[in-house]
């Protein structure tokens, strides 16, 4: 086996190939040597050991004639060992292409990796080997758009107990194009499919000592390469269920850690970048330690190279490749992180936007990190769509019953205006949500006062300690049916709120019917039931409420108009009035004064719909209220659904949304 430069393709990171053999290329800017390691098919003996002949500025390239797609290949960096100048070169270390698109197997944490180069322990059986190959990158999309409804979704915890999907499909993602799945997310009303990570990802060395799992994938590897476990037919399965999906007129978005990697802190794992270029990929301190404002030990440099265009590399290829319509980007501020702190206009967030592919897809951002000016809602450019942790926390003290909270509850059912600028943002650019994959379940909301985290191995200290629950009565799991009525009473109103929203509304599978993570508020070490959806004990009636919601905020304009509630014209009329309980508008001392928690709120008709009068009642027992002048016909009752409520006079049912719509 041979390799030479004059066929060199530098300008094209990773493997690509010709009807000749195939390019490798490989940025480095402090290595000595760089050696290509060719392996025999379901093995880890090296075939061939070739050192990169090509250098054009930090790009090592070579080419070998008569290699074909399906080659095994990895690479070692020789250079220097020095921590204290962010340098981790070490030959014995087998590593994996950042560019790769396949992996032969999975990632498996073993201490060998994270030896120090004096130890000089070859990891070439540890280590998985990438593989050569050209997937199309003529995927389909579905027009450009807004997400709408978002279904936040496990890929394994979500089918692994489904009993209309084949046993071998199980917890993959093949499982979703099942037609049995996709009748339930279509039935719901979904818009868009928003994947938790799928990129091939590593254990955390401590969760293999306490012999637990990660569940949820947030230590990605391959950026852009599937997880064997997860996705065993690769880009075609990625293709077969975007393709399955657009068919139903729904979106898929992916989760990217563009964040971090799973090589962790100085004494974690060197299997892919840090030991390429540890210095350029990672941002460091003076002294040489890892900066680490994601709390997984080290932090991506994406405002330069070689951070950057991996970074750009990994949304393209998603979106061409596998059809991918939008990404949701995990601690999203490290996209915009400069040495300086947060720029809005910083490379990546520039270029994102500049690029013409990836310009017309959707972005939703996580917009916050655990470093020093980690917190930036409200701060992303366009087209960036951003989580509202506001609505989570304000709706969830509302419907807990705190004091004081009708001001914050209302400005989130206007669309959160006072952390989107009005001027130039939209509502849809705040996804509101009251529970997401990180956290309590909502069955576990209104469950549990308090987390139960025992099961991952840290003694209750991890996860969230104030998280605005409450149990009804009972901590956790009860056969008694007032608690078991009095929560299904309180998941159905958290819904309605969610839908009555100005905003982009977001709901975690499984929510629907009522999932349980039995109070583990942190559940990403639980790959078991803890996240498998029992489907077998799913709520069908809680899933048929929330379908009716989704579909009661499409019919309705005044409900899904994407504008401010600013108390502004809007057809002669303001487009919102809070209301008093005279059916006039609330006077201002009453927002800090009112004894009783509930809300009413009118909506002018929009888009030649009729006005809507909503009421949330948070309070144990009924409201008496006089409605605004008019004829009013209920829409929802989520204490009840399905019962009448008479509007002259309105009494208000405890825990409880009620919609009416006007009558002409």
């Amino acid at each position: 086996m041979r390799i030479t430069a004059e066929h060199g393709c530098p300008e094209r990171l990773g493997a690509s190939l010709s009807p000749d053999g195939v390019h490798f290329a490989v940025a480095s800017a402090d290595a000595t040597r760089i050696e290509l390691c060719l392996f025999e098919p379901g093995s880890a003996r090296e075939t061939a050991r070739l050192p990169l002949p090509g250098r054009r500025g930090d790009r090592w390239f070579g080419f070998v004639p008569g290699l074909e797609a399906g080659a095994l290949y990895g690479y070692r960096a020789h250079g220097p060992f020095d921590p204290a100048r962010a340098l981790r070169f070490d030959p014995a270390k087998l590593l994996v292409d950042p560019y790769a698109l396949e992996i032969d197997r999975p990632f498996v944490y073993h201490p060998a990796l994270a030896a120090p180069a004096t130890d000089r322990l070859d990891t070439a059986a540890l280590v998985p080997r990438a593989v050569v190959v050209d997937p199309p990158r003529d995927a389909g999309r579905l027009p450009p758009g807004r997400p709408g409804l978002t279904y936040e979704l496990n890929v394994r915890g979500f089918t692994q107990r489904h009993p209309d999907v084949p046993e071998r499909l199980r917890g993959t993602l093949a499982a979703l194009a099942e037609p049995a799945v996709l009748d339930h997310i279509a039935g719901l009303g979904i818009a868009s499919v928003e994947l938790m990570p799928i990129a091939a990802f590593l254990d955390e060395r401590h969760l293999v000592r306490l012999g637990l799992t990660n569940a949820w994938g947030y230590n990605p590897i391959c950026h852009m390469a599937p997880d064997p476990r997860l996705v065993p037919g690769g880009w075609t399965e990625v293709r077969r269920v975007t393709e399955a999906f657009h068919a139903r007129g729904i979106r898929v978005l992916l989760d990217v850690v563009l964040n971090h990697s799973g090589e962790s802190d100085r004494i974690g794992p060197t299997v892919s970048c840090r030991g390429l270029d540890n210095r350029r990929f990672y941002r460091h301190e003076p002294d040489g330690e890892l900066v680490n404002v994601t709390g997984t030990g080290n932090t991506f440099a994406l405002d330069r190279e070689p951070g950057l265009g991996l970074a750009l590399a990994t949304l393209r290829a998603w979106g061409e490749r596998g059809g991918i319509d939008g990404f949701r980007y995990d601690l999203a501020p490290v996209l915009g992180r400069t040495d300086e702190g947060f720029r809005a206009d910083a490379p990546l967030l520039r270029a994102i936007a500049a690029d013409p592919v990836l310009a017309t897809m959707i972005h939703v951002a996580e917009p916050w990190d655990i470093g020093m000016g980690g917190y930036q809602v409200g701060r992303f450019p366009q087209p960036f769509l951003e989580w509202g942790d506001g609505f989570r926390d304000d709706v969830r003290r509302f419907w807990r019953g705190d004091r004081q909270t009708l001001s914050g509850l209302a400005t989130r059912l206007a669309g959160s205006p006072d952390r989107f600028d009005p001027e130039t943002r939209r509502p849809s650019d705040c996804v509101n949500f009251v529970c997401a994959h990180d956290g309590f379940s909502l069955l576990d909301l209104v469950s549990y006062e308090d987390k139960h985290n025992w099961a991952n191995g840290e003694e209750n200290r991890d996860g969230h300690g104030d998280n605005h629950s409450w149990n009804n009565g009972v901590e956790g799991e009860t056969a008694d049916p007032s608690v078991r009525a009095a929560r299904g009473r309180d998941r159905r109103a958290l819904l309605a709120t969610l839908f009555l929203a100005r905003g982009t509304p977001l709901i975690v599978a499984g929510d629907e019917f009522g999932r349980t993570q039995h109070g583990n508020n942190n559940a990403y070490a639980q790959d078991n039931p803890t996240t498998w959806i029992d489907w077998e004990a799913a709520d069908l009636d809680l899933a048929r409420f929330t379908a009716g919601l989704a579909a009661l905020r499409r019919a309705e304009p005044a409900l899904h108009d994407d504008r401010f509630l600013l108390g502004l014209p809007l057809g002669g009329e303001p487009d919102v009035t809070w209301l008093g309980r005279e059916g006039a508008p609330m006077e201002p001392a009453e927002w800090e004064e009112r004894t009783t928690n509930w809300l009413g709120l009118r909506l002018a008709g929009g888009a030649g719909g009729p006005a809507v009068l909503a009421y949330l009642n948070a309070s144990l027992g009924a409201v008496a209220v006089e409605p605004p002048p008019g004829r009013w016909r209920l829409l929802l009752r989520s204490d009840a659904p399905g019962e009448a409520l008479e509007t002259a006079p309105l009494s208000l049912p405890p825990r409880s949304v009620t919609i009416f719509a006007a009558e002409a």
